[in-house]
């Protein structure tokens, strides 16, 4: 069932991205998540964040090449120097339109940060 609003990202893996099984290793799921969650960090502060911590990874399902993946992202809690963004990953088969799945999802911890890498307020 497709979630009701835009991906903050949508990528199709290809065969540089399989792990030994065949399947899009789960590392490159991980990467696209964060990038995904910083995008939307940035939309909600115009901060330099770094990422603190990625909590509850767990994958539902594989990903196959070819697969169009959107990883949907929105901000879930703002403390005085972090933004928490909640990203949810689905990805659509290939060569079955419409034929979407839940891949998994995760919390991402994203620190604001000055130039010298110290935490500052978000706002």
């Amino acid at each position: 069932m497709p979630l009701a609003r835009d991906p903050t990202l949508r990528v199709t893996l290809l065969p540089r991205d399989t792990n030994a099984g065949g399947t899009i290793f789960g590392g490159i799921i991980l990467s696209h998540i964060d990038l995904a969650g910083g995008i939307a960090a940035s939309q909600c502060a115009t901060r330099n964040f770094v990422t603190k911590a990625m909590r509850e990874v767990e994958f539902i399902a594989p990903v196959y090449v070819g697969d169009v993946v959107s990883f949907y992202a929105r901000e879930v809690r703002e403390g005085k120097t972090s933004l928490t963004i909640r990203v949810e990953v689905e990805a659509e088969r290939y060569g079955q339109p419409g034929v979407r799945v839940k891949v998994t999802e995760a919390e991402v911890v994203y620190v604001a940060v000055d130039g010298n890498g110290k935490p500052v307020p978000v706002r």
